[in-house]
């Protein structure tokens, strides 16, 4: 973990210099969560809404952050969660069958004024969506973030092992569908 994250965390465990160090936090590290959970949801109000969550999660619960990993990693974790638990409860509101949900998100990304990508960009998307939640998380943490598997492995809770399988098995699965769309 790095000095500056170190002594954010310590601040943020402060009373006094709370306010300012979580202001420093939310600034720091807004934008790379929001792209990460923006790809899990594939809508920006929702990707907000999760954002938002997440932060008052971390608010809450920094006194409990054990900095057994690095900041970057917890949040990530939390994110993560935080995305998976909102494409739950869209499931459990609509009655939606688990596969009815690549569907879902595939509406919310052809549906969202935000999105800039062409017609490529859009058909690489929509090969993401269809894949599992783990594979889809995996494949975005890697291919788009560039994250390394060590990395993924604490944020995920998981093998380097599984990581890279689930990878394999994503890319296999998003040739596939761009192949048989052409």
């Amino acid at each position: 973990m790095d000095n500056d994250d170190r002594k954010l965390i310590a601040d943020l465990k402060q009373e006094n210099k709370r306010d300012l160090a979580f202001h420093v936090l939310v600034k720091k590290y807004q934008e790379r969560l929001y792209w990460h959970i923006r790809k899990i949801v594939m809508n920006h109000d929702d990707a907000d809404d999760v954002l938002q969550n997440t932060f008052i999660k971390v608010w809450k619960s920094i006194d409990k952050f054990r900095e057994e990993s690095s900041l970057f990693t917890w949040l990530y974790r939390i994110a993560t969660n935080e995305s998976l638990t909102f494409i739950n409860s869209k499931k459990r509101k609509n009655f939606m069958p688990l596969n009815d949900v690549s569907e879902y998100l595939i509406e919310n990304l052809m549906s969202d004024p935000y999105f800039e990508g062409d017609k490529i960009q859009m058909k690489l998307q929509e090969a993401i969506l269809r894949l599992p939640d783990k594979q889809r998380i995996v494949f975005n943490m890697k291919y788009f973030d560039e994250m390394k598997y060590d990395d993924m492995a604490k944020v995920l809770d998981t093998s380097v092992g599984a990581l890279k399988a689930s990878y394999h098995h994503a890319t296999k699965k998003i040739e596939h569908y761009l192949k048989s769309t052409d």
